[in-house]
């Protein structure tokens, strides 16, 4: 058995794969003090519906939501900085980007090593090799004071960055050797580790995210793996932000490449059962109760990015390419101070939730409004045992109707479902149209608890023509984890242009980097896939394209696959310009599982009621069970979410109980 537990914002996702391709899920409220509680609620959850015991788990994967929580909030380690002599600053300086064009009091969140717990360390390498030695007698002493000063607490963590560190790492790793020496409890992450790559101000913030990340990561892991152990399961695998999994030991040692690990798993799995569904080019929306993420996938594969900001803060490691916005199921409606109806981006969470879970919530949250709407039922609970309150939702939203003027509740209620899915429909936006995508021609991949309720009212508003939507959409980011490759991603700048750009030099890199990679997968049985992948630019050009390209590639293929894709980004390509590749970049995979098709179910009689759809109140089919077709109006109850057919919507599943719905052109 296969075992895959997503933490949510709301709830914690399991998802159990058996021997017989069977998929079995379940669903317990997020423990937002301490995940690995309701990570373990979840597993007791799906092992209960599955009959099973924890010691016939085989396998263990996890995504979590730590390391982002950490960031947002700013509950980081206490951290120093040892930097060049003359860029300790490097952190807080930054680019000279603002944080938003038209407003010039905004400003970047304040840098995670302050002032007095930054380090200049008397050394200087150049891109040949050392140009000062590195004088340890003053960076001693200083580590020194800075283990004894305990003035906001001990010191926990230290990023290492130094000018060229990630082309001559000896004196990086010297500085590391001193900090253990003096602070032995202090964890320690150094640029050339962490990320490899050139451009001082990425690597620094990249380092400094690790090593402020780490210690948190380092003992929520602990706790998971302790009440792993105690419950009988195997110790946990963890998903980073690439969308690859890894033993937790790697995880915990870097805190910063699991940033992303929740909505990397749900771009996995939205990806792998598109791919199934015969959409292998789509828009994934992973609409949850407090946000949403909107991923792409083209060609089947998730798309991913080299260089992104979280929370603000730049970081320049392999990431699903990822857009979230507070738009989910537990996003709050409220009025603004102009009189408009505003939703998200702050969340009722998990607890107390929405109004209608009747756990003390007092604020309208989408799912009243859906409730109120009649596309919920008080009738049927949701996924986690949830009885729905009509009456609770009802009284949040009348006292708004009131502040805003509107008629009636039902009014108020389709505006927040409105306004909500203008602000997911803006989220595929700026993934797709803003990079020169048409979303017209992909199919959108909607899951989580909320994103089903939304995706033709979404689809509608960009003109997509096609709905999919997975039978376990509203665990699918478990299910990505249980499907993940075994993979790490390892990236090297090498900056080689002219002479220098020869077949030999970049399979000499390639080969190396794959080598590493191998030998950190540990337990992986038979020869991994190698997948090059190169960061090239034009001469004179200051960003990248990376291309994907052989492992021993010739510069005469590197030109054509970036004129190719320079041209298709840009419009055009200049076949004279002198080509540089910049970084190397190598994903060392084991393959994941392929769980086979599974039953899912007889049809259970249609019934029907109210639900306001496609802009009315109309009587609509409800369907439960298995659902061989589909006609709007309708509303389909799956085990874990709720899909709304609007009329001029209709479809059918495929053998795994995925759901695909087409527009009719008279729709269109």
């Amino acid at each position: 058995m296969l075992l895959g537990v997503d933490v949510g914002g709301t709830f914690t996702d399991a998802a159990l794969l058996t021997g017989a391709g069977e998929l079995i899920t379940a669903k317990a409220p997020t423990t937002s003090d301490d995940q690995s509680t309701g990570a373990i609620d979840a597993v007791q959850a799906v092992l209960e519906r599955a009959e099973a015991q924890a010691n016939e788990v085989q396998r263990f994967v996890h995504g979590m939501t730590v390391g982002t929580n950490a960031l947002l909030e700013r509950k980081v380690a206490r951290t120093a900085l040892l930097a060049t002599e003359g860029f300790t600053d490097l952190e807080e300086l930054g680019r000279q980007a603002r944080a938003e064009l038209y407003r010039l009091c905004a400003g970047h969140p304040p840098p995670l090593v302050p002032a007095d717990l930054r380090v200049a360390v008397a050394e200087r390498t150049g891109p040949v090799g050392v140009l000062r030695e590195l004088d340890e007698e003053p960076l001693r002493a200083r580590l020194g004071e800075l283990a004894q000063e305990h003035f906001d607490g001990p010191l926990e963590a230290a990023a290492i960055c130094l000018l060229w560190g990630f082309r001559h790492p000896g004196h990086e790793q010297r500085c590391a050797e001193l900090v253990t020496e003096v602070a032995e409890q202090v964890h320690v992450s150094s640029s050339h580790e962490t990320v490899g790559v050139f451009r001082e101000y990425e690597r620094c913030a990249t380092t400094v995210v690790d090593a402020a990340l780490s210690p948190p990561t380092r003992r929520y892991l602990g706790r998971l793996l302790d009440r792993a152990r105690e419950a009988g399961l195997p110790a946990p695998e963890v998903m980073l932000s690439g969308g690859g999994v890894v033993d937790a030991g790697t995880a915990a040692r870097h805190g910063s490449w699991t940033v992303l690990s929740g909505p990397a798993g749900g771009a996995v799995g939205a990806a792998y059962r598109a791919g199934q569904a015969g959409a292998p080019d789509a828009v994934c929306l992973d609409m949850g109760g407090t946000s949403c993420d909107v991923s792409v996938t083209l060609g089947g594969a998730v798309a991913t990015a080299g260089l992104r900001e979280v929370g603000g803060r730049a970081l320049a490691l392999p990431m699903v390419d990822v857009h979230t916005v507070g738009a989910g199921g537990g996003s709050i409606a409220w009025r603004d101070a102009g009189g408009a109806l505003r939703v998200g981006p702050s969340s009722a969470g998990a607890d107390p939730g929405p109004a209608c879970y009747g756990r003390g919530g007092e604020e309208p949250t989408v799912t009243d409004a859906n409730l109120v709407l009649g596309l919920l039922d008080s009738g049927s609970p949701l996924a986690g045992g949830i009885e729905l309150d009509t009456e609770a939702a009802e009284r949040v939203l009348g006292r708004l109707r009131a502040e805003l003027g509107l008629d009636s509740i039902e009014e108020l209620a389709a505006g927040m479902l409105r306004v909500a899915s203008a602000e997911m429909a803006g989220a595929v936006r700026v993934m797709t149209v803003e990079r020169g995508t048409d979303p017209r021609e992909l199919a959108l991949v909607a899951f989580g608890g909320a994103g089903p309720l939304h995706a033709t009212a979404i689809a509608d508003e960009l003109g997509m023509r096609q709905v999919v939507v997975p039978r376990a959409s509203g665990v699918l980011s478990a299910l990505g984890l249980i499907v993940s490759e075994r993979r790490r991603e390892l990236v090297e700048s090498v900056l080689l242009a002219g002479d220098e750009l020869t077949r030999e030099a970049v399979s000499e890199v390639v080969a190396r980097l794959a080598e590493r990679g191998h030998h950190e997968l540990e337990n992986g049985e038979g020869s991994p896939e190698i997948r090059p992948a190169y960061d090239l630019r034009y001469r004179g050009q200051a960003f990248e394209l990376s291309v994907p390209g052989a492992r021993e590639p010739e510069p005469s293929e590197l030109r054509a696959a970036f004129d190719a894709a320079h041209e298709g980004r840009y419009g055009y390509a200049d076949h004279d310009a002198g080509l540089e590749l910049v970084t190397v970049r190598v994903a060392v995979a084991f393959p994941g599982t392929e769980p086979r098709a599974a039953a899912v179910g007889e049809p259970e009689p249609v019934g029907s009621r109210r639900a306001h759809l496609g802009g009315e109140s109309l009587e609509a089919a409800v369907h439960r069970g298995r659902v061989d077709r589909v006609e709007g109006p309708a509303v389909v109850e799956l085990p874990e979410a709720t899909l709304a057919v609007p009329p001029g919507w209709s479809g059918g599943a495929r053998d795994d109980g995925t759901i695909v719905l087409e527009r009719s052109e008279e729709t269109g």
